[in-house]
């Protein structure tokens, strides 16, 4: 491997085999750690995020590695692993189950007409339960070994074992979460690990201290409700107020370092794509007018890496099933993993 890196051409072009840029590294030379969770069983509008790491994977070998963040951020080594198919194909079993639950709910009826539903909500449950332990296993046996971790969803679902691996490491971290939806919904839809359920859950894990949400403009009272209850756990910037200062002379820099004063030393950034001006993503699972531009959330996390806090880790989720979402998509991987390197190396 080391042998490959001396021979590697950073500027030449990217080499098809299997890896994320076509970088020269495996599981043991890479700092960087990517897991693919291709699921998306919960999706209760457009479907395709599933094969978002798989867009992700092809459009990365497009990308030029120099970064103006962190010029030699490649050298860290990133690799991510096969997408597992077995997960993919649950997924696509398990998706067809959900579509009746959800086409049984949008009709008004219960559960327990017949036929009983029940036991596939039961199932689908469990098979989320079951994607969860395996991320978490995955992600702590990384961890243990040193390394860095990252997560290509699916949908927005995808990451809560890494949240709960993290959680085996860090007494306190915070949660940077850019979305258009606050996710704070208890079992959406009755799917405990619904997509729009995981801040919900995420909350459950008493190791993450803060959760600050940026972008958030479409959002239920239930919701809303939680924030306000949440003795400033969660502070939320919702788009209208973001917007509003903009347009009354507030700079987005400064609008920036706000939002970074209410998270602590350590922090993970969940990234969902709808939260981005959805010109960038137009296949994410439930897009939504309005939104970040690309170098809006990059500012934001260059004032978190300037601030002195650590990003310990990230999610990428909700990206479609078409080729310039995956471009999107796997840009904003790439930033994340360099910017990743630069807060854990930065004095």
């Amino acid at each position: 491997m080391n042998n490959q890196l001396q021979d590697y051409n950073p500027s030449g072009i990217a080499e098809i085999n299997g890896n994320l840029l076509g970088l020269p590294f495996d599981y043991d030379s890479a700092n960087l750690i990517v897991f693919a969770v291709p699921w998306e069983v919960t999706v209760s509008y457009g479907a395709g995020t599933a094969n978002g790491p798989q867009r992700i994977l092809d459009a990365s070998l497009q990308i030029d590695l120099f970064d103006f963040d962190h010029p030699d951020g490649w050298k860290q080594g990133i690799f991510m692993l096969e997408i597992p198919q077995d997960i993919l194909e649950k997924n696509n079993y398990y998706r067809q189950e959900a579509a009746k639950i959800i086409e049984r709910q949008a009709q008004g009826k219960a559960l327990t007409d017949t036929p009983d539903l029940t036991p596939v909500l039961t199932a689908i449950n469990q098979a989320g339960e079951q994607v969860n332990q395996w991320l978490f296993t995955q992600c702590q046996t990384a961890i243990n070994q040193g390394k860095q971790v990252a997560v290509i969803g699916g949908d927005h679902s995808s990451p809560l074992g890494y949240f709960q691996a993290l959680a085996t490491k860090y007494e306190n971290y915070g949660i940077l979460h850019i979305d258009a939806h606050a996710d704070l919904r208890d079992a959406y839809e009755e799917f405990e690990f619904s997509h729009a359920s995981i801040m919900f859950n995420a909350m459950k894990i008493p190791q993450i201290s803060k959760l600050v949400q940026v972008a958030i403009r479409d959002i239920c009272q239930d919701e809303v409700d939680i924030i306000n209850n949440s003795n400033e756990r969660i502070i939320a910037y919702y788009e209208p107020a973001i917007k509003q200062k903009l347009y009354s002379g507030m700079t987005w820099i400064n609008l920036c370092q706000e939002i970074i004063s209410h998270l602590p030393e350590n922090v993970y950034i969940s990234f969902d794509v709808d939260g981005l001006d959805p010109k960038l993503c137009p296949h994410t699972g439930t897009p939504v007018p309005g939104g970040l531009e690309l170098e809006q959330a990059y500012c934001l996390f260059r004032e978190l890496v300037n601030s002195g806090r650590k990003i310990i880790g990230f999610d990428v989720c909700e990206v479609g099933d078409a080729e310039w979402d995956g471009n999107v998509g796997a840009r904003i991987v790439y930033k994340l993993a360099n910017l990743l390197f630069l807060s854990q190396t930065k004095i």
